[in-house]
């Protein structure tokens, strides 16, 4: 990891030489056409750009004069924000899109906005031609430390989550910290927890470093709202209210954080860039599953209307630890500790009401399943994890443990 000043660039380096860079920092998107035009083909002439409406009213300007500023011409389309738009109807739009735009091969897809406008910009990008480039403008925290980066795209079917897509690596990742700001509470929430997702799976001074940012943002939020009693005007970062004004130190704070979250992910994505399903060690690709299968099940039982995608993640971290206590993996200091940064994160909508058996049933679907078998990634501890063949894990167990961690019938 490089710092520029206010810059930091995160590289991921691919087997057979191939790479592409990671710039986080507050204001890098005007900088995007210099990316783009570094790291794409210098034949690109056109930048199809998809997004959702509100993205694009606070940052389409800017990320257009950019991009034009560097030479391209630019098109744009905009699709429906939410989890249940991201299927293969949206994508067939989407590809409608890019042949009216009139891209060639060399040309490219940036997507601005969230990990669901991520995920099928990709996708449409993975397809058409047969593949183009594309470059990751992630603006919720989740997309910029997690979907962003790794490439894979897809869409949801009836079927369940992210069951159709493909591997399909960007150019380039464009992580602006400044549009944090405009971030509802929960998306907030969303993205710490698949930061304590990282940490708690493979590195314990990640997790401990996130824990501790997110219970000083607390102190924090709290410290000022006694001494001014007024409602503030941005986004607190803990997405538990609204900032007053984090000084300028605390932004370069979050900059950082966030930059070792993407150097953990590319770590990771380096050594298992296709999610090998042969490997099932502590450093595979699988491990960032964590939380994902108890998650999964949670969004998709409830219509992808309920959870962001990491507040599910949140209850299903919890489930897996509770399934690694009972097996006897984790201890159950760590299980609390775990618990602790979760709430920290911030309030994760209630799932007390769902039965744990149809939980339970709905894991059938998980599409990390090899030979029938669902793959849980539990826990050894924080910073260790173990995947574990389902044939391993006693329904009992797993219905318990869900039982626990939602407070479900």
């Amino acid at each position: 990891m490089t710092d520029d000043g206010r810059m930091r660039r995160v590289p991921v380096r691919l087997e057979g030489g191939r790479s592409y860079p990671i710039d986080v920092g507050p204001g890098v998107l005007s900088g995007l056409g210099a990316v783009a035009r570094a790291n794409l083909p210098a034949e690109a002439r056109r930048v199809a750009l998809v997004s959702n409406p509100r993205v694009f009213d606070l940052y389409g300007a800017r990320a257009i004069a950019s991009l034009r500023g560097a030479g391209f011409s630019v098109s744009h389309w905009l699709m429906s924000d939410g989890e249940r738009f991201k299927t293969l109807r949206t994508a067939e739009r989407c590809l409608r899109f890019l042949s009216e735009s009139e891209l060639e091969r060399a040309d490219a897809v940036a997507a601005l906005g969230g990990g669901v406008v991520g995920d099928l910009a990709g996708f449409a990008a993975a397809l058409y031609l047969r593949g183009v480039a594309f470059v990751q403008v992630p603006t919720t925290l989740l997309a910029q430390i997690d979907s962003s980066v790794g490439g894979k795209t897809g869409v949801n079917t009836r079927a369940g989550k992210n069951l159709v897509g493909a591997f399909h690596q960007p150019r380039a990742v464009v992580v602006d910290t400044e549009t944090l700001r405009t971030l509802p509470a929960r998306e907030l929430t969303a993205g710490w927890c698949e930061a304590i997702k990282q940490g708690a799976v493979g590195d314990r001074r990640l997790f401990e470093r996130t824990r501790k940012f997110l219970e000083e943002e607390s102190r924090r939020k709290v410290a000022c709202r006694i001494g001014t009693g007024r409602d503030g005007s941005r986004a607190d970062v803990r997405g538990g209210g609204r900032d007053e004004g984090r000084g300028e130190g605390r932004d370069e704070e979050l900059a950082e954080l966030i930059a070792e979250q993407c150097a953990f992910k590319a770590k990771i994505v380096a050594g298992d860039e296709r999610e090998d399903i042969s490997r099932a060690d502590a450093r595979s690709r699988r491990v960032l599953n964590f939380g994902h299968t108890v998650g999964h099940a949670l969004e998709s039982l409830t219509g992808y209307r309920r959870f962001r995608h990491g507040e599910a993640v949140g209850h299903g971290m919890i489930a897996a630890a509770e399934i690694s206590k009972r097996l006897g993996l984790l201890d159950g200091s760590e299980l609390e500790s775990l618990r602790g940064a979760v709430r920290a994160a911030g309030h994760l909508p209630a799932a007390s009401d769902l039965d744990a058996g149809m939980v339970a049933r709905a894991l059938r679907a998980d599409k990390k399943a090899v030979g029938g078998s669902v793959r849980w990634v539990l826990l050894e501890r924080i910073g260790r994890a173990r995947v574990v063949d389902g044939r391993e894990v006693p329904a009992r167990v797993i219905r318990e443990s869900i039982r626990a961690a939602l407070g479900a019938r």
